[in-house]
């Protein structure tokens, strides 16, 4: 027999995954995992037995529920559905998910509009960190559809405005985790930073490679792939993620001059994947790392950006990704008051969807 589960499919920035409420699925954790294996088809490179795309990128879930601290309204808990193993991640944040969030919890009572545009306080489980999502929610309803376009997403729609608020070291419990801005990582120079996501940043060159490539190139270079695993294995437990080998974080970013205009530009492991953009936290700490003097961020782009308000245009394989940060300080010192950026989002379908019974019991 098959058991239905309440369910919406919605694209979140780049992403697109399911999105639960936290009731309608198993409270034992092992057990939820199953189903949600199930339910995307892992494992499977063609996730063909579910709904997943075959692709890290869209094999993504949301839980969403109550709020369980008092400057929150709802609670976010990102999984990571592996594509080829039977594996569930609850190791980092997702920020384009993140992105459909807020017009989720409106749409299924969690939280009550206030207006043109409708502010969700959103508690990110995964890391304890509260980012503020502001729904266009005109004639009282989600509005969905506007003229705002985000590089790696076709059409437009409405922009939905994201501020982290407490991101710094949430994964790691410092901004610069080894509490240095370079390493030395098996013969290679990096910075590792974690402004909301824990990114290890690699200067292309260093590489062979010139970092403009596309995603099926970098991924096609075993050499290179192995060179990078290597190097997040050493660097994993140095910034307090212990045994990376099963987690998906840190990402790993090869970056090299800006190409278009920007300020940098990006390609970036997910770990063994290669992005088609760069994910939303991701883009933050990169963005971060470019605000302080030392890093290779700042030795790519040739300076630190200075403290204050700025915009950043991170460039990566299908165009820019803009991140405004508010920060005070300089060096370790660096105090980040704001990161924010824009995002879109938009419901595909809501329904069921199915998994096998046995998926949901317990033997």
């Amino acid at each position: 027999m098959l058991r239905a589960i309440p369910a919406t499919l919605m694209r979140g920035g780049t992403s697109k995954g399911l999105y639960f409420n936290v009731g309608d699925l198993p409270a034992e954790r092992r057990v939820r995992d199953r189903v949600l294996l199930a339910a995307m088809g892992s494992a499977d490179v063609r996730q063909i037995d579910g709904v997943g795309g075959a692709h890290p990128l869209t094999s993504k879930v949301a839980v969403i529920g109550p709020a369980t601290r008092a400057d929150a309204d709802v609670d976010y808990l990102f999984l990571q559905v592996v594509v080829d193993r039977e594996e569930v991640s609850d190791s980092q944040n997702c920020g384009n998910i993140l992105a459909g969030v807020g017009p989720w919890a409106i749409e299924n009572g969690l939280v009550s509009i206030a207006g043109q545009t409708t502010p969700v306080r959103i508690h990110m489980v995964n890391t304890g960190s509260i980012a503020v999502a502001s729904v266009p929610t005109p004639n009282g309803a989600v509005e969905y559809e506007g003229d705002v376009r985000i590089d790696g997403v076709p059409g437009t729609a409405a922009g939905i405005s994201i501020d982290f608020l407490d991101v710094a070291g949430s994964s790691c419990g410092a901004l610069l985790p080894t509490r240095n801005v370079i390493d030395n990582i098996d013969g290679i120079e990096g910075t590792c930073i974690d402004n909301g996501m824990p990114v290890v940043l690699l200067a292309a060159e260093d590489f062979g490679v010139g970092g403009t490539e596309s995603p099926e190139a970098l991924e096609a270079n075993a050499a290179l792939k192995a060179r990078v695993e290597t190097i997040r294995l050493a660097i994993g437990p140095r910034m307090n993620l212990g045994d990376v080998a099963r987690k998906t974080v840190p990402k790993m970013s090869l970056i090299s001059p800006a190409r278009h205009g920007g300020d940098l530009n990006t390609r970036t492991f997910i770990p063994h994947r290669v992005h088609e953009a760069i994910g939303v936290l991701g883009a933050v700490s990169v963005a971060t790392a470019c605000m302080i003097p030392g890093t290779i961020a700042a030795r790519v782009i040739g300076r630190a950006a200075s403290p204050g308000l700025r915009r950043l245009a991170i460039e990566h394989p299908t165009g820019f990704f803009t991140v405004e940060m508010d920060v005070t300080g300089s060096g370790s010192d660096l105090q980040v008051n704001r990161s924010a950026l824009l995002r879109t989002a938009r419901k595909l379908m809501r329904g069921e969807v199915f998994v096998p019974s046995a998926a949901w019991s317990d033997p």
